[in-house]
């Protein structure tokens, strides 16, 4: 059942939700640590994370045209890297508008990709039914 999926952006909207989820989890301990003296702000590189989510794309279109079969692990490899490193920044302080700026773009990547993969079900949802 997985194949079905190869030939869709699902594979990718689903690690960009993963990374924006993950980003999420650390900008908010930015913001709940505010007031902690010494405290340094963490980030996760999105430049990084799209590198990798592009690089893996590009693989993953490689493989497809040798017809070998194609893992979950291939698809996933490059952005789980892109993700696992935390970025320290060199101030010692939190900036609250930097970090309200950067949850408000960080919600609208996660948005944009749900909506995304939402309209991608529609139409494997379409597709399967043979209805328009």
């Amino acid at each position: 059942m997985f194949g079905i999926f190869n030939t869709t952006t699902i594979p990718a909207l689903e690690q960009t939700l993963s990374f924006s989820q993950k980003r999420h989890e650390l900008l908010a301990g930015n913001l709940a640590n505010l007031d902690t003296p010494g405290y340094r702000a963490k980030d996760l590189d999105v430049g990084d994370f799209q590198n990798a989510l592009a690089e893996s794309i590009e693989n993953h279109q490689k493989i497809m045209g040798t017809g070998q079969p194609l893992t979950r692990d291939d698809i996933r490899s490059g952005p789980r890297e892109a993700m696992e490193p935390v970025v320290y920044h060199d101030q010692s302080d939190v900036s609250l508008e930097q970090q309200v700026s950067e949850v408000a773009k960080n919600e609208h990547m996660h948005a944009l990709a749900i909506t995304t993969m939402r309209s991608q079900f529609a139409l494997l949802r379409a597709a399967i039914t043979e209805r328009a």
